[in-house]
Formats: structure tokens, C-alpha cells, sequence
């Protein structure tokens, strides 16, 4: 049976993802909890899992730099789909309590659900957690966690707010991560709705950029994302992240890849993989 690993513990937006993805799919694979995402992808790259899901980008809060950094720099990780999830808050209590002195959630919601907080609890201390599910574990009778509805219901919990993000267009954004041998064929079509390409190019010489993404627009190529992330090597290098629509055709993505691969320092096709919207 598929093995596919998810940031835990129960009850976390990346549970409630794959259990989505696992009923709508139709899939039989087993979920394995892990403590974090880089052990997701660690785990994928030594193939101790089959497959992990990860959030990649919020779309109130930006990306996941994890997962951008952990893609650059393995040589046998690709992406099998994605799924966009519409990410829900609750405030979740322990039954009756009188008084919430201080709230619990990862970074994320917290600063997702920041107007909230400010209107209703001015005074409760505020405190981070690794996630929404650990969250949900930590409240006691003075306090009380932002969560999903299962964490807290998993946790004996009750509903003392819902929907409670600022803004209602919430979305998460998650990569199905799956090993790709260092053998593998090169990547000659593009059967899916987007394609991720990262590399690194020259950033001393003036206009690189703008020369990289005249190759897309000259062939047509719509690039629905750019993000860029310290190389990690010297003061002012960066790695870009390029995510195509395949509308084009292989012929446009071959040969604007091959000449964006011909102005970089190096530079890695992930594939083309498909979009699910939840």
C-alpha cells in the first residue's frame, strides 16, 4: 500500500488535506505523521515513504520556505500533483471555560487570524506552536487554541468561534512530493497543468532576469509564479522559482527551458503535474 507522509500531528490542515485528497481520489494509501515538513521530504528522498504532501504557499502569508529550499536542493525530488485547500479557522475551548488568557496556534493562523485576536482578545498572551494540532493538545481551562474542527474535537475541545481568518480568501497551496531517480529519462513532454523549473542565474550582470523571462514571453509561455530564495552561497545569489502553465505546448516549455538553462548557472525541470482544487 502507498505510503504518504504529512506534517502531524492529527488533526493538522495537512491531515485534513490528505484525507480529502485520499476520499476524493480514491486512493488506498496509508498516512504517516511526521514531526515536521523537512522530515516529510527527508523522508520521500530516502524512500523510507512513498510519497509526502506539503504546503508549498499560503496565499495570505507567502511561501513555505521549507519546501521551496528542500526541492532546490535535492536531485531526486518532483512533485506528482497539487492540491489547493481553503484553509478554515476555528477558536477551539475546553467545554465552559470562563476566560481565555492565552491562545495557541502555529505562526500561520496567528497571523492569518491577527484582527481577530486584536478585537477579541486584546490582552491573551500568544503563544506559537509547531502546529495547529499541537496546538489543540497544549489548551487547558484559560486558554485556547486556533485550529481546525478536528484537532480540537480530537482533543475534546468545543467551537467557541468559526471561520474566525480575516480574510475569507484562505487558500493552501500543497506539492504531492515523490522520489525521481537521478537515472531518469530527461523530462521531453509536459502532460499536466503547470511546470516548476529552479535555477540560479547570474545576478551581478544587469538585466539577467529580464533576459530569463523574455524567453517565456516570447514563446507564449504564461509563468503564473516567480519566487526567489537565497542561494545560500555568497551575499546578494538567488535561486528562482518558475511555475509555467503547459497551455503552450512541449515544443514552447522544451524550448524556452533550454534557453533559460542556457543563461543559468544550473537549473533543474521538475515536470509538468496536475491542479486539484478542493
Amino acid at each position: 500500500m502507498k505510503t504518504l507522509g504529512i506534517l502531524g500531528p492529527k488533526g493538522t490542515h495537512s491531515e485534513e488535506a490528505a484525507l480529502w485528497l485520499k476520499k476524493h481520489s480514491r486512493e488506498d494509501f496509508k498516512l504517516e505523521i511526521c514531526a515536521d515538513i523537512f522530515d516529510v521530504l527527508t523522508a520521500v528522498k530516502e524512500r523510507k515513504l512513498d510519497a509526502g504532501l506539503v504546503p508549498v504557499e499560503n496565499s495570505l502569508e507567502g511561501s513555505i520556505n521549507i519546501t521551496l529550499d528542500t526541492l532546490a536542493r535535492s536531485d531526486t525530488l518532483t512533485i506528482a500533483r497539487e492540491l489547493v485547500w481553503q484553509v478554515k479557522n476555528f477558536l477551539m475551548t475546553r467545554p465552559n471555560v470562563k476566560s481565555v488568557e492565552k491562545i495557541f496556534s502555529h505562526a500561520q493562523p496567528l497571523a492569518q487570524c491577527r484582527k481577530f485576536i486584536h478585537k477579541n482578545f486584546p490582552n491573551a498572551e500568544i503563544i506559537s506552536t509547531t502546529s495547529t494540532a499541537r496546538a489543540a493538545e497544549l489548551v487547558d481551562e484559560s486558554s485556547a487554541a486556533i485550529c481546525t474542527e478536528r484537532a480540537g474535537k480530537l482533543n475534546g475541545l468545543t467551537i467557541a468561534s468559526k471561520d474566525i481568518q480575516d480574510n475569507p480568501n484562505n487558500f493552501t497551496r500543497f506539492f504531492e512530493i515523490t522520489y525521481r531517480s537521478r537515472d531518469a529519462k530527461p523530462i521531453e513532454t509536459f502532460d499536466g497543468d503547470k511546470v516548476l523549473i529552479i535555477c540560479q542565474i547570474d545576478g551581478s550582470r544587469a538585466g539577467s532576469l529580464c533576459d530569463v523571462l523574455t524567453e517565456f514571453a516570447k514563446r507564449n509561455v504564461n509563468m503564473t509564479r516567480i519566487e526567489s530564495r537565497p542561494a545560500r552561497t555568497i551575499l546578494g545569489a538567488y535561486i528562482f522559482f518558475f511555475e509555467l502553465e503547459t497551455d503552450a505546448g512541449d515544443d514552447a516549455l522544451k524550448e524556452s527551458i533550454r534557453a533559460v538553462y542556457d543563461k543559468s548557472i544550473w537549473l533543474k525541470n521538475l515536470g509538468a503535474f496536475p491542479v486539484i482544487q478542493a
